[in-house]
C-alpha cells in the first residue's frame, strides 16, 4: 500500500478532489482495495472521505503538507531513522517529515521512546504496534495540533536526551534554519537545550527559501537529513557551517 499511497497523495494534491472510482481505474485496481486505502489514510487525517469523492487533506496543516514530495519525505525519515538505535529516547519536533520519522523509529526501532511536542504526530503513530510515545504539554495550535509556550518548557526540563530532530522552512546562509511561527520556533530551543545534537530533516528545496524566525538553536544544529537533489551550493554552505550531511538514498 506504501507505493499506492504516495500516488494517490500525488494525484490528491495536483486535483484536490477525486472521484474514488477514478482514483480505483487509474492505479489499476479495485474499488474495494482503494476505500481500504483511503479509510486508513483518513484514519491518520491525511485525506477525507465525501459522497463517493477523496479529497485531498483536512483542516489540518500538516497532514496537507505530508502530501507534496511525500516519496521524498518517506526516504529523508527512513534515512534519519537509522541515525536512531533500539530502546533510545529521542525528541521529535512537528512537522511532516518529523512526522514520517517518528512512524519509521516506532515501527523499526523496537522499545524506543519518542517524546513530542505533536500530538499529530502522537495520535498519527499511535495505530503502529508497540509505539511508545510522550506527549509534551503546553498551549495547544489547532491547526497544526503542536504544543508550545512556558508549560512546554517546564515540561521538557524533565528530560534528557541525544537527539532532537527538527523540521524547517527554510535555510538562510549566514542565518541558517528557519520556521514561519515563532512560538514553534521557541519550542525548538526549548527542546534543543535538552538534547546533546540536533538534527535538521527536510526536503533540499527548503534550501536558499526564507522564512520568518530563525531557529538560533544556541548549540547548533550538527546534522541535517536530506534527499539527493540538494544542490552543490547548499552542501558547501552546510558544511561551511560545520552541518553534516545525510543524503536519502
Amino acid at each position: 500500500m506504501e507505493k499506492r499511497g504516495a500516488q494517490i497523495l500525488e494525484l490528491l494534491s495536483r486535483h484536490g478532489k477525486i472521484r474514488v472510482a477514478k482514483l480505483a481505474k487509474q492505479l489499476g485496481v479495485s474499488q474495494v482495495t482503494i476505500r481500504k486505502d483511503l479509510d486508513d489514510m483518513g484514519r491518520k487525517g491525511v485525506i477525507r472521505r465525501e459522497h463517493g469523492y477523496a479529497i485531498f487533506g483536512g483542516s489540518d496543516d500538516v497532514a496537507n503538507r505530508l502530501a507534496f514530495h511525500y516519496e521524498e519525505k518517506r526516504r529523508i525519515a527512513t534515512k534519519a531513522a537509522g541515525l536512531v538505535s533500539a530502546g533510545e529516547t529521542v525528541m521529535i519536533e512537528n512537522g511532516s517529515c518529523c512526522t514520517l520519522l517518528a512512524e519509521e523509529i516506532a515501527r523499526t526501532k523496537p522499545s524506543t521512546t519518542i517524546i513530542t511536542n505533536s500530538a499529530f504526530i502522537a495520535s498519527y503513530i499511535r495505530r503502529v504496534e508497540g509505539a511508545r510515545v510522550v506527549l509534551l504539554g503546553g498551549d495547544f495550535q489547532n491547526d497544526a495540533q503542536v504544543m508550545v509556550g512556558p508549560i512546554l518548557r517546564v515540561c521538557v526540563e524533565q528530560f534528557r536526551v541525544n537527539k532532537l530532530f527538527v523540521g524547517a522552512d527554510g535555510y538562510i546562509p549566514g542565518i541558517g534554519f528557519t520556521a514561519n511561527d515563532h512560538l514553534r520556533v521557541q519550542a525548538v530551543r526549548d527542546m534543543a537545550e535538552r538534547a546533546k545534537k540536533v538534527i535538521a530533516v527536510t526536503e533540499s528545496d527548503k534550501f536558499f527559501r526564507d522564512s520568518v524566525t530563525p531557529l538560533a538553536i544556541h548549540k547548533g544544529v550538527a546534522a541535517v537529513v536530506t534527499d539527493q537533489q540538494i544542490s552543490p551550493e547548499a552542501e558547501e554552505i552546510l558544511q561551511k557551517d560545520g552541518i553534516k550531511i545525510y543524503k536519502a538514498g
